[in-house]
C-alpha cells in the first residue's frame, strides 16, 4: 500500500512539476500533505507509527543520499578558497541558533532547560533541498548559493555530538560517551574519504575502466559502500555521506560529472518517499495534542531563532542586505531533525513525546513555508524581472493622447498598430494619422529591449 501511494503521488507530482517550478507550489509539500492525508490518523490508508523501522530507516537514508550528492557539488578546492562565509554561519550561527531556540523552548513552550537546549539542537541543522530554486538559481549571487550549500551540507554532522551528549544529559545519564562520540565522528571521516580515494585510484589504473552505461553507477557504488561500512562500524553516517561526496568533487571530476544528474533524481526519489512517510505520522489527533505555546514556539522558531542567529553571525561580513535576508529566512528544517527527533523517542527520556511533537510542528511548518517562498526569493535577484512586463504597453498607452490621436480612432486603430509594430510598421501603410503615433512608440520601446 505504501508503495501504491508514493507511485500515485509521484505521477501526480511529475504532471505538476513544471508548474511548480515557477510558482510557489512545492513538490515537497505535496507529498507532505499526501502523506498527511493518508495517515493512519487521518484516513488510515497507510498504517505507520513513529517507531515503525521503516520510518527511521527510510529518513536516514534519504538523508545519506541528500548529503552524498551535495558534497558532490563542492571540492574541497571551493571550500578552501570560500570558507569565510560559510564558516561564520557554521561558527556561530550554529550554535547561536541552538541557544536562540532552546530559550524559546524554555520560556515559551514550557520545557526543562535540557530538553530545551536538546530540541535547539535538534532543530538548528538546515537542510537546502526545500529551497533548491534559491540554490540552483544562476541568478541568485553565487557566494549566497555556496553559503547555503556548504552550511547545510555540514552542519548536520555538526549538529549530532551536541544531540548526543544533551539527549544524555535530559536522561539524566552521568556518561556523556565522548570518546565514543569522537570515535564515531573520526571514523566516519575516515571511511567517506578513503573509500572514494580507493574507487576513484582503481579506475585510473589500465586495468580497470567504466563503460559508459555504467559509469554513472561508479558513484552509487561508492556511496552504498560508504553507507555499509559506516553502519558495519557505527560510524557516522551523515559526516561520511559529506565527506565522501567532497572526496569525489575534489579528485573524480569524471566520476562526478558521470553521476550528477542520475544522483540527483535518486537522492530527489528517497527525499520524496521520506516525506510522505513523515507526513503519515502526523494527523488531526497529532496536531491538536500540541498546546497553543507549542504553535507559538514553532512559529518564533523559524521566524526568530536562524535570523537572530545569522544577523549577528554576518555583521561587517560584506553580504548585502538581500544576500543577508535571504540567508537569514532560508533555514529550512529538513531529514537531519526528522532523524534527531527519532532519535529522542528511541532513547525513550521523560519527555521523548512532547519534545518530538514540538519538533514534527516545526518541521511541518517550515516544509511548508520554505519550499513555498524558495520560487519567490530566487525571483527577487533576477534583474530582468525587476520591469514588469506590463511597463512598456503602460507607457504606450499614456503616450498616445499626446501624439494627436482623437480617442474614437485610437480605439478603433489599436490592434492594427500593435500589428504593425510586430512587422516593422507596415500594419496599416499610408495611414498617416496612425503612423505618427506608431513611430513613437517604437522609439519607447527601443531603450528597454
Amino acid at each position: 500500500m505504501l508503495l501504491l501511494c508514493f507511485a500515485a503521488v509521484l505521477l501526480a507530482a511529475v504532471l505538476v512539476s513544471a508548474l511548480a517550478k515557477r510558482t510557489i507550489l512545492s513538490t515537497a509539500a505535496l507529498f507532505l500533505v499526501a502523506g498527511f492525508a493518508l495517515g493512519e490518523g487521518t484516513t488510515g490508508v497507510l498504517h505507520l507509527r513513529a517507531d515503525s523501522p521503516i520510518v527511521a530507516q527510510l529518513a536516514e537514508l534519504a538523508l545519506f543520499a541528500v548529503l552524498f550528492t551535495d558534497g558532490m557539488r563542492v571540492g574541497w578546492a571551493d571550500l578552501r578558497s570560500a570558507w569565510r562565509l560559510p564558516g561564520r554561519a557554521l561558527g556561530w550561527g550554529l550554535p547561536l541558533t541552538l541557544l536562540v531556540t532552546a530559550v524559546l523552548a524554555h520560556y515559551v513552550a514550557g520545557l526543562d532547560w535540557p530538553e530545551a537546549l536538546l530540541i535547539g539542537a535538534i532543530l538548528a541543522p538546515t537542510d537546502p533541498v526545500f529551497a533548491a530554486a534559491l540554490v540552483g538559481n544562476d541568478k541568485v549571487p553565487a557566494r549566497l548559493r555556496h553559503l547555503l550549500n556548504v552550511e547545510s551540507g555540514v552542519n548536520d554532522g555538526l549538529a549530532l555530538p551536541f544531540v548526543v551528549v544533551l539527549l544524555a544529559v535530559a536522561a539524566g545519564s552521568d556518561d556523556l560517551h565522548l570518546t565514543e562520540l569522537a570515535t564515531e565522528l573520526g571514523v566516519g571521516l575516515a571511511i567517506g574519504v578513503l573509500v572514494p580515494l580507493l574507487a576513484i585510484a582503481l579506475e585510473r589504473t589500465r586495468f580497470f575502466a567504466a563503460s559508459a552505461a555504467y559509469a554513472p553507477l561508479n558513484g552509487v557504488a561508492i556511496g552504498l559502500l560508504v553507507l555499509a561500512l559506516g553502519k558495519a562500524t557505527h560510524g557516522n553516517l551523515f559526516l561520511a555521506a559529506f565527506a565522501a561526496g567532497i572526496t569525489v568533487a575534489t579528485f573524480g571530476a569524471r566520476e562526478r560529472a558521470a553521476f550528477e544528474h542520475f544522483g540527483e533524481n535518486v537522492a530527489e526519489l528517497l527525499k520524496l518517499a521520506a516525506l510522505l512517510v513523515f507526513g503519515a505520522l502526523i494527523s488531526p489527533g497529532f496536531l491538536g495534542e500540541i498546546p497553543w505555546t507549542g504553535w507559538v514556539f514553532a512559529l518564533l522558531a523559524i521566524v526568530v531563532a536562524r535570523p537572530v542567529a545569522l544577523w549577528v553571525s554576518f555583521l561587517r561580513s560584506g553580504l548585502s542586505l538581500r544576500e543577508q535576508a535571504a540567508a537569514m529566512w532560508f533555514g529550512p528544517k529538513g531529514f537531519a531533525s526528522v532523524v534527531y527527533g527519532l532519535l529522542v523517542l528511541e532513547a525513550g527520556i521523560g519527555a521523548a513525546d512532547e519534545v518530538f511533537h514540538l519538533v514534527a510542528l516545526t518541521i511541518v511548518i517550515s516544509i511548508l513555508a520554505h519550499s513555498s517562498t524558495d520560487v519567490v526569493v530566487a525571483r527577487a535577484f533576477d534583474d530582468s524581472a525587476e520591469t514588469p512586463n506590463w511597463h512598456g504597453v503602460l507607457r504606450r498607452i499614456r503616450r498616445a493622447p499626446r501624439a494627436g490621436t482623437v480617442p474614437g480612432q485610437r480605439a478603433a486603430a489599436g490592434p492594427s498598430e500593435a500589428d504593425g509594430a510586430r512587422t516593422g510598421g507596415q500594419g496599416r501603410a499610408g495611414d498617416g494619422a496612425a503612423a505618427v503615433p506608431h513611430a513613437g512608440d517604437q522609439e519607447v520601446r527601443r531603450p528597454q529591449s
